[in-house]
Formats: structure tokens, C-alpha cells, sequence
């Protein structure tokens, strides 16, 4: 079995020294302390409302990004009358059943909101 050298560093880069990984480390730790970042819970009386979380955000993004679609297609003129009615109607309701969902599961709809990290939040 042929064994694989290991990677040269890049010309210009610096070794890591044991103390820069610890302060990488603990800035890493402290940002995901304070990150209002939602996490899926482990707990079994709350799995159920995670993952309703979860799907229904996920159902959320795309029905926006269907919106916008209809949004850039209606001022193409791409559109006839009919479909815009239709396609109106139809992320309308779309978004009323997400919303009824939402309050099933006790979540409020601005829950649904993604954080795209450094893109920011979906809305």
C-alpha cells in the first residue's frame, strides 16, 4: 500500500501554534454561546415541535422563493392574467396553511424566519 506524504504548507502561510488554536477555540465557543442561532432539541416531549419547526421553515423558504419567481415572471410579462390569479391564490393559501400549522405547533410564523449566516435572515 502506497503511503501519502503529507501536504506541504502554502508559501506564506504560518504554523498554528498551540496557543492561537486555543484562542480559536474559545472565540468559537463564545460566538455559539451567544449565537441566537435555533438548535433542534433532543428532548423527546419537544422533538415533535422541532422538527415541525424544521419542515415548516423549509416550506416557508420556498414558498418565498416561489413568490419572488412569480414576482420576476409577472414583470417579465411572461404571465398571462389567469396565472397571476392563480399563482396568487395558490402561495396565498400556501402561506395561510403554513401559518395555521405554525400556531398547531404553539411556533410563531416569524419563527420560520431563516438565518442565512452571513447573508442574514430570509426576510
Amino acid at each position: 500500500m502506497k503511503r501519502k506524504t503529507p501536504k506541504k504548507p502554502r508559501r506564506g502561510a504560518r504554523k498554528l501554534s498551540r496557543k492561537d488554536l486555543v484562542a480559536l477555540r474559545d472565540e468559537l465557543e463564545s460566538a455559539v454561546a451567544k449565537s441566537e442561532v435555533p438548535r433542534w432539541s433532543v428532548d423527546p416531549d419537544d422533538a415533535r415541535r422541532s422538527v415541525a419547526r424544521l419542515v415548516l421553515a423549509l416550506v416557508e423558504f420556498v414558498r418565498q422563493l416561489l413568490e419572488r419567481q412569480a414576482i420576476r415572471r409577472m414583470e417579465a410579462n411572461t404571465l398571462t392574467p389567469a396565472q397571476i390569479e392563480a399563482v396568487g391564490t395558490a402561495l396565498m393559501e400556501l402561506e395561510k396553511t403554513v401559518h395555521d400549522l405554525a400556531r398547531k405547533f404553539d411556533l410563531d410564523p416569524r419563527d420560520l424566519n431563516l438565518d442565512l449566516g452571513p447573508l442574514g435572515r430570509l426576510t
